[in-house]
């Protein structure tokens, strides 16, 4: 009984002893807290008594968050599509964080829509996901340098599995290949002034992001918008495959939300936080995987979960 105490004792040692000190003096800037992971880690990180600055997009995801929060958390509107916008919120951050700087920028918000076969979208729906998840999030970045240069900070962005290997056509692995490379270069250049850059790169999980009207329903339309030289090469199996693929993803998601909010809270609170966080078993275990193998095989494998077209030559 003695050696399990002694065990617990030293592991409970070495956690709070890798932790960074003087949590409660840290200010941690999160994006996209409307829902979902941005929402789950503002509370959490309030109930550690961290200085949350949270932002929102609606009224009324700040309202269930100040609900949900104590006093010292603090909200402010944003939309990372607006340049005004976000100077707006660097103001604003500035002035609470002082000489103190911002130790914690969590770029979280995106969007995952409109997404499905490439030739079925236009450029403004690529514009649409990549305008959030990657222009965003570096204007975003860009804007609040100074102040965690002067914290020597950190700066958590929030990719995904789809930024390893291209599972799905659309702007949202796009964006998300973009955000690997944005940290990337950024991690090696702001290594010298102590800042560090974590990736989370999340498997399939249940957010908002996959949009909450029903997949039929925005599919149909993908469907019925396309010339008809396009839906007749593709043909109408191509198309219920395809949707029922997607339902299936989206059935399919992990709703324990908190294993991507416990490595983000990792990522700013770990006096050695990781390059790279892969929350989820199908991130280890698929995707992963998939990134790493020979180009051929992993086009291979993939093939066999996309249906063939009417017109395949295959």
């Amino acid at each position: 009984m003695g050696g399990i105490m002694d065990i617990s004792f030293m592991y409970r040692w070495f956690k709070n002893f890798n932790l960074v000190p003087n949590l409660s003096d840290k200010y941690v800037f999160i994006t996209g807290c409307d829902s979902g992971f941005g929402n789950l880690l503002a509370q959490k990180l309030d109930q550690r008594g961290m200085r949350v600055l949270a932002t929102c997009f609606t009224e009324e995801g700040a309202q269930e968050l100040r609900r949900a929060c104590s006093h010292r958390l603090q909200i402010t509107f944003l939309d990372v599509t607006k340049t005004e916008s976000i100077k707006a919120a660097a103001q604003w951050v500035n002035a609470q964080v002082g000489d103190r700087g911002l130790w914690g920028l969590v770029n979280n918000a995106g969007v995952g829509l409109p997404s499905g076969p490439n030739e079925w979208l236009t450029k403004e729906d690529f514009a649409k996901v990549i305008n959030v998840n990657l222009i965003g999030m570096i204007e975003v970045t860009l804007n609040m340098l100074p102040m965690i240069k002067r914290a020597r900070g950190r700066v958590v962005n929030m990719s995904s599995s789809g930024g390893r290997v291209a599972v799905i056509g659309g702007g949202y692995c796009v964006s998300k290949f973009g955000v690997e490379a944005f940290s990337d270069s950024i991690r090696r250049e702001l290594y010298y002034f102590g800042v560090k850059v974590c990736i989370i790169e999340p498997g399939n999980y249940r957010t908002s992001i996959l949009g909450t009207e029903d997949i039929e329903q925005r599919m149909r339309q993908l469907w019925e918008r396309l010339p008809q030289e396009t839906r007749n090469s593709y043909g109408e199996q191509y198309y219920y495959l395809y949707t029922k693929n997607l339902k299936n993803i989206t059935r399919l998601a992990e709703p324990k939300i908190s294993e991507v909010t416990d490595c983000l809270e990792h990522a700013l609170t770990s006096r050695n936080p990781r390059i790279r966080y892969n929350p989820g078993l199908d991130a280890k275990l698929l995707y992963l995987p998939l990134a790493k193998f020979p180009t051929a095989l992993t086009d291979f494998i993939l093939s066999r979960y996309l249906p063939k077209p009417a017109d395949s030559v295959l």
